[in-house]
């Protein structure tokens, strides 16, 4: 039976395995997924888990409970052998194996795309992962905690300050979701004014959001700043040194939370696989997915999604490849998992083209904006079109049912407002007050007695013959100089000669 691997877990790759499983035969292929994850993440939601807006687990997709009948492993590919049709699987346990295959699907998916910014890499964090984006939420209310109690002045602005690096959608959405998200956090903290939170965003180009039209993004621009918001274009970061905030205007300011979004790349695990990239260091695919070199098509090799440059026949992507995000990602597995089919049939692949029906975006709680062409939509019915079109996009009605029923009790309830930031140490409060065993007490070296008697020390000339006997000293009454003088007196005075008076 032909075996079929898939490197990643992610949207392409998830797709790939999930479609694979409802077209293929019985017996037809044998399908493997390799992550280190055991989920995929529904990325256009990290924005709303970094506002409370949705429960963390119910934006990530469980492998294991939705792909039945694929063979799941926990581990990486670390190299690829593709003469040999063999692939090393480093696993989460264990030693590392080859595991043969006869058509490999890349989809291992991108990482965060930084500069050598000073201070970026030890103070800021990304939003590529569901730890990430918990990890802002969680930022964001312990420092509000913090704040609470302390004076105005510096050390409080810093923890009130909110920066974005990055105006893309993801920037965007997660800068706007955070400002709502702390201006309904001020309501319960009597000791915190409005005024006092900060947020700024850091736009290297002319604009924001390219994907929508420059009077939409205006208008987002506008509505950001009657939020208080303050959004920097033309504005590169120049240091973020001990979150010290350094801009190209001359600016500077302090933040304890730096969101990064300026781009990403794909994983740098592929240039460990052999097999053909292009120059900004992705995996060449054509059209139809099928991975292409120099000499032409590469057999039993596909990519899709992120790690991929996949032509765009649309003609509406930049530099002529779909830009990497969860619609392209999503639309290339499903074809990918046809595609494959198709060619183990003996039947034609079809080509990827999707024309891109719009652009929708949340921007917090009853603010979103929608661009289809020259038509725009801002405020309510582009948020409600927002969740509707995520809501139903989300992989399974289960996972659907999960986010949509988080929103209606949102709705009436609220958002949850507890940091739970101890979890990322959660055997602090057990190891504090843990109790240990005592240490043992150091053991007391007896030396052994002379073959001889020596001759007694002046010191001991004239002890009395009823000093302790040594077993005081063994037992540790007796300090180790007054072991010694018994033990001397012993071997010179015999036992039964009378006491010296």
């Amino acid at each position: 039976m032909p075996k079929i691997l898939i490197v990643g877990g992610g949207y392409a790759g998830f797709y790939t395995a999930w479609k694979l499983e409802k077209w293929l035969r019985s017996g037809e292929a044998e399908v493997t997924v390799v992550d280190p994850l055991p989920y995929m993440t529904y990325q256009p939601f990290l924005p709303e888990v970094a506002a409370g807006s949705i429960e963390p687990r119910h934006a990530v997709v469980g492998i294991r409970r939705h792909l039945k009948k694929t063979r799941v492993i926990a581990g990486k590919v670390t190299g690829v052998n593709h003469d040999a049709k063999t692939a090393t699987i480093t696993p989460a346990a264990g030693e590392a194996w080859e595991e043969s295959y006869d058509q490999i699907v890349i989809t291992a998916g991108a990482v965060s795309r930084t500069f050598p910014i000073p201070g970026v890499a030890d103070e800021a964090i990304g939003l590529k992962t569901i730890e990430e984006a918990t990890a802002i939420r969680d930022r964001v209310l312990t420092n509000f905690d913090k704040a609470a109690l302390l004076p105005p002045g510096p050390e409080r602005d810093r923890l009130l300050t909110v920066v974005v690096v990055g105006g893309g959608f993801a920037g965007i959405e997660v800068f706007a979701e955070l400002r709502s998200f702390v201006s309904a956090l001020v309501e319960t903290y009597p000791e915190i004014e409005f005024e006092d939170t900060h947020f700024h965003l850091i736009e290297a180009m002319g604009r924001i959001m390219p994907e929508v039209s420059l009077p939409t993004s205006l208008w987002v621009i506008k509505n950001l700043a009657e939020r208080g918001a303050q959004i920097h274009l033309d504005t590169q970061l120049k240091s973020a040194v001990g979150g010290v905030i350094e801009l190209s205007t001359g600016e500077s300011f302090e933040s304890d939370l730096i969101i990064w979004t300026a781009g990403v790349m794909a994983t740098p695990d592929i240039k460990h696989y052999g097999l053909p990239l292009e120059e900004r260091g992705r995996l060449r695919v054509r059209a139809d997915l099928r991975v292409e070199g120099d000499d032409g098509i590469v057999e039993g090799a596909w990519g899709a999604g992120d790690v991929s440059a996949v032509p765009d026949l649309t003609g509406g992507g930049v530099g002529g490849y779909c830009v990497p995000n969860a619609q392209h990602a999503v639309r290339q597995g499903k074809l990918l998992a046809k595609n494959i089919v198709a060619d183990l049939r003996g039947e034609g692949v079809k080509d990827y083209f999707h024309k891109n029906m719009g652009a929708v975006a949340g921007l917090g709680l009853g603010i979103g904006v929608f661009q289809s062409g020259k038509l725009a939509i801002k405020g309510l019915p582009a948020w409600f079109a927002h969740r509707g079109y995520h809501g139903l996009a989300m992989p399974s009605w289960e996972r659907k049912f999960r986010v949509i029923w988080g929103w209606v009790n949102n709705f009436f309830l609220g958002r949850d407002n507890v940091s739970l930031e101890a979890r990322v140490h959660p055997r602090a409060e057990f190891e504090k007050f843990a109790a240990r065993p005592r240490p043992a007490a150091p053991a007391v070296e007896v030396p052994a007695a002379p073959a001889s008697a020596p001759e007694p020390s002046p010191a001991l000339v004239g002890a009395p013959a009823s000093a302790p006997a040594p077993e005081a000293a063994v037992d540790g009454e007796s300090s180790a100089p007054a072991a010694k003088a018994p033990r001397a007196t012993k071997a010179r005075t015999p036992k039964a000669a009378p006491a010296a008076e």
